[in-house]
């Protein structure tokens, strides 16, 4: 049995987001986001269930730090829920809303826990999105006069701040393919939408930069090394084309201030744009957009193989067999960590990294004891940590690790049904519960290393 110790410093933590665990729907003068709307449409959400209560971490905040201090973590990874700093998306910022995410940085300094905060984690006011949502270039405005509401009055204890987590999954699920919120079925809403999310990045970067010029910036992508199913030239293009829309479209942008021609070229063939000029794009937007970085945060959960469909277009390939899959479809490939931060050092070069998301949801139920057995989430996150470690030797700037998720959650269209906390709840009683894996996390957290056979 090797054990293996990471980095002096290395940082330990663990992640959530507002809309997922919050609750407190109608509370504070919370405003209404676009989750909550499109949580009221029939068969929206897997379970028929919303987000109005969740985890209740709303009024139950001080257990749940109780539990990350309990954990050992040295950060928390939160996002603020929008619609309840700016109820309508814009204008005078809501007092109580603030005074919540004020009480509760408070409260992870006072236990030795560094807040990392993202400021969009996918809940965007309803109001906004009744005037166009992330299509429309109002909405760029509208976040960064947000952003700054937020910074001014967190930014004198809160160091570590993030723009949006995954722009692709806002942009493709929400405006895209219709399977999240807000329920949007168009490609040219979609790339409208991701270009807006990257430019409010950059423009509030460029704000936060001059209201905090100390404070560490930087964005949340969720990343998948994209591999052919085959070496025909055909699943070789199939990978490639779907790696310019899932990985380069936000990497290349961000990192080297332009889109990358290939992706543009094959969205002009499918004819989702008109031609090679992007009609979103005006003059300064690639140059605001490219705002130096101090971090970037990598979301990872798998890899993706693709072969060509029928009509041409990539068609993801499930590498394992179904019981070996996590509960949400994925394959387990830790290798593909190593892989995708790798590739990021070598064509990007971020001066550091964090996995600021890594976890797996599997079926699990406590015993008549109530002990939740969570092996394979042991095995999981063991392996992963390892595949960062690797990556760490050879040279990556890799600062730290947010294992997805604190507790169980809402998780989107999947309701209540998939399970990633390493604290399990009961949604009758919100009682919490540590899982095999939050003692596993524990222990590893203590002693800085993981054992790569047990």
């Amino acid at each position: 049995m090797g054990r293996h110790s990471f980095p002096e410093g290395f940082l330990w933590g663990v992640a959530t987001s507002s809309q997922q665990i919050e609750g407190g729907r109608h509370d504070g003068g919370r405003g209404e986001s676009v989750w909550d709307r499109f949580a009221t449409l029939p068969g929206a959400i897997e379970d028929g269930s919303n987000a109005d209560v969740a985890c209740e971490h709303y009024h139950r905040w001080r257990e749940d730090v109780g539990l990350m201090s309990w954990l050992g973590v040295g950060a928390y990874r939160f996002s603020v829920a929008w619609p309840r700093v700016m109820p309508n998306g814009d204008g005078p910022p809501n007092t109580e809303g603030l005074d919540f995410y004020d009480a509760l940085v408070d409260g992870l300094l006072s236990e030795g826990i560094e807040p990392f905060v993202t400021l969009n984690h996918w809940d965007l006011p309803q109001a906004l999105q009744d005037r166009g949502g992330w299509p429309a270039r109002e909405t760029v405005k509208a976040f960064v006069e947000y952003a700054g509401a937020v910074t001014s009055r967190l930014g004198d204890r809160v160091r570590h701040w993030t723009t949006h987590n995954e722009p692709w999954c806002v942009a493709t699920h929400g405006y895209e393919q219709g399977c999240h919120a807000p329920g949007r079925r168009s490609a040219e809403e979609g790339l409208a939408a991701a270009h807006h999310l990257l430019l409010s990045h950059g423009l509030a970067v460029d704000r936060m930069r001059q209201d905090l010029p100390e404070a560490r910036l930087g964005v949340v992508l969720n990343l998948s090394p994209a591999r052919p199913a085959t070496e025909t030239e055909a699943d070789r293009d199939a990978a490639r084309h779907f790696d310019g829309m899932f990985n380069r479209w936000y990497l290349e942008p961000l990192f080297n201030g332009r889109y990358p021609e290939d992706a543009v070229e094959d969205r002009v063939r499918r004819g989702h744009l008109a031609g090679r000029e992007l009609p979103f794009v005006e003059d300064g937007d690639l140059r605001a957009i490219a705002a130096p970085l101090d971090f970037l945060g990598v979301n990872y959960y798998s890899r993706t193989v693709l072969r060509a469909g029928a009509d041409g277009n990539p068609v993801a390939v499930p590498m394992a067999p179904a019981e070996e899959l996590t509960e949400m479809g994925w394959e387990v490939y830790p290798e593909g960590l190593t892989d995708i931060l790798l590739r990021v050092r070598d064509e990007y070069d971020p001066a550091e990294i964090y996995i600021t998301e890594n976890g797996a949801a599997f079926p699990e139920d406590p015993d008549a004891s109530g002990v939740v057995d969570d092996s394979r989430r042991v095995s999981f996150l063991r392996e992963h940590f390892l595949a960062a470690l690797r990556a760490i030797s050879a040279g990556v700037p890799l600062k730290g690790y947010f294992v997805w998720s604190l507790l169980d959650n809402f998780e989107w269209g999947h309701g209540y049904t998939k399970r990633f906390g390493l604290f399990s709840v009961n949604y009758e009683t919100l009682k919490r519960t540590a899982k095999e894996s939050a003692n596993w996390y524990r222990e590893t957290i203590a002693a800085n290393a993981v054992t790569d056979d047990e």
